[in-house]
């Protein structure tokens, strides 16, 4: 059974959401602020956390829970669930290393689609080793089967939904891929001004290990592709 933990300050929300995940089959535990989902989280992680951002008297709270949650696992899947739908905080939800930001107007059945395309997508790491579980691409190797990127032999830090949208682009160099296409693949539901964060974040991944890292164009009206140099 999966382990979900919501951290929502709203007592009503949280218990709804809760009541509508474990009649999905869930194992789900709800928390009202940063620092009790900070204690419960030392001793184990959830599968998988839905995180509001305003947490009691913390503006930010929940930005602060994410960068917690990235240093102690940096796969775990990250949702924030918010009232915020500004640019500005999407923006910052993602290259804090969320995989996802919905806002709360979503359906709880939308919302459980969100949640089990994550955990379709987690479950890649337990599927035995085939014959494309390893791309190459110059410097740069992909393995699907652990879930890890390398450039230069440097591993690089990417969430589960940038890893799959990597894994888009890296399979077919010079193949343009619109941003439906790499939502479709990574298996999300988002707008494109969210893909286009998702790109912008990997390429700094990159370039933070790699000052000259150009390997990801950008297509004008098309999308994004990559080009070996």
């Amino acid at each position: 059974m999966k382990k979900i933990a919501i951290i929502e300050d709203e007592t009503a929300i949280r218990e709804n959401y809760i009541e509508m995940l474990s009649a999905q089959g869930y194992q789900v535990s709800g928390f009202a602020d940063r620092a009790s989902a900070e204690s419960a989280f030392k001793d184990a992680l959830p599968d998988l956390a839905i995180v509001d951002i305003g947490l009691g008297h913390e503006i930010d709270g929940g930005f602060l829970l994410c960068q917690t949650l990235r240093t102690l696992s940096k796969t775990l899947p990250i949702i924030f669930l918010t009232a915020r739908d500004s640019e500005i905080d999407t923006v910052c939800g993602l290259r804090m290393g969320a995989d996802d930001y919905l806002t709360k107007d979503i359906s709880l059945a939308h919302l459980a689609a969100r949640i089990g395309a994550l955990f379709r997508r987690m479950e890649a790491l337990e599927q035995p080793a085939d014959a494309n579980a390893l791309i190459t691409r110059g410097p740069l190797k992909l393995d699907t089967q652990r879930m890890q990127v390398f450039w230069q032999q440097q591993l690089v830090d990417l969430t589960v939904t940038e890893f799959w949208m990597l894994h888009s682009l890296a399979q077919r160099p010079g193949h343009v891929k619109s941003r439906n296409d790499l939502m479709s693949d990574a298996k999300i539901y988002v707008d494109d001004s969210t893909i286009t964060s998702h790109v912008k974040r990997i390429r700094k991944k990159f370039m933070t290990l790699d000052s000259h890292f150009d390997c990801i164009d950008t297509v004008y009206g098309m999308g994004y592709r990559w080009e070996q140099r």
